[in-house]
């Protein structure tokens, strides 16, 4: 037990990169090279990278998050949920036909959560204010709420991991305020509740819920702007926030960018195509 308590302490004051700040995720690190290749639906290399960075790093835990969020990401891709025009009508939304979700994805994904979580834990026993541990406990938080909504279409489920991921991240920014990947967590719980009828918004504000969309966009835009891990994924949604408000320029601008960065991923080009069909 001593020994793993010097570990965990070595790792929490040695750790190099806490919270990175920059829009590039940089292939030379294999962590950021996880990232890409996950946005870039490389998911077999991105799952690869992830676990080299785990058994390089056993005492970071987001090694298994990012590890679930490329499971969770393979689901996306291969259900379809992130076709913009999804999330633009959302009664087609709500009304979508999707397959069954894969039941070994959801027990790799669960798994990968469960070790991040004990792993953060771990390091917030000894060191409560640790930036990398309490952005994968958000982050761990915010992939459970995006599988229960998106996957398995559990909104109600999936409310309770949103409120407290946005929750723990506002814990997290008032000492780190430059943890912009955590933005995108309290970002999401305003804009997404935002949108809900205002006799909902009343009772969800009764429990703690943040429901300001105009603010929920604003922290999007600051993980867009100066996120880390995050920035792609905060482009699409702003990309999305951009054409259900009907500011196609806007779209068609982030959406040009991700395909341009990301040429693996149809999706982006897809949905510029679309865009640019609907001008000419």
């Amino acid at each position: 037990m001593r020994s793993l308590v010097s570990h965990l302490l070595l790792f929490s004051l040695t750790q190099a990169t806490l919270c990175p700040i920059g829009a590039v995720l940089s292939p030379s690190s294999i962590l950021d090279l996880g990232y890409r290749q996950m946005y870039n639906l490389q998911f077999e290399e991105a799952h690869k990278a992830f676990q080299l960075w785990g058994q390089t790093y056993p005492y970071d835990p987001m090694g298994p998050t990012s590890d679930a969020a490329a499971y969770l990401f393979a689901e996306f891709d291969r259900l379809g949920v992130l076709q913009a025009e999804l999330f633009v009508h959302d009664e087609k939304f709500q009304q979508r036909q999707t397959g069954k979700p894969d039941p070994v994805a959801r027990k790799a994904l669960e798994q990968a959560l469960i070790r991040s979580d004990q792993l953060a834990d771990a390091i917030l026993r000894y060191s409560p204010q640790h930036s990398n541990a309490l952005l994968a406990k958000v982050l761990n938080l915010g992939l459970r709420a995006d599988y229960l909504a998106l996957v398995e279409k559990r909104n109600l489920a999936s409310l309770s991991y949103m409120k407290r991921a946005g929750v723990l991240a506002e814990e997290l920014l008032v000492f780190n305020p430059t943890c912009y990947d955590a933005y995108l967590a309290v970002g999401v719980e305003n804009y997404m509740l935002g949108l809900t009828p205002a006799p909902v918004r009343w009772l969800l504000r009764l429990y703690g819920a943040g429901t300001d969309k105009e603010q929920g966009l604003k922290k999007l835009q600051l993980t867009a702007e100066r996120g880390h891990y995050l920035l792609p994924y905060a482009r699409l949604l702003l990309a999305v926030a951009a054409l259900r408000d009907k500011k196609y320029d806007q779209a068609k601008e982030l959406l040009a960018g991700l395909a341009q960065e990301f040429p693996n991923n149809p999706l982006y080009r897809r949905e510029l195509s679309r865009l640019m069909r609907r001008d000419s």
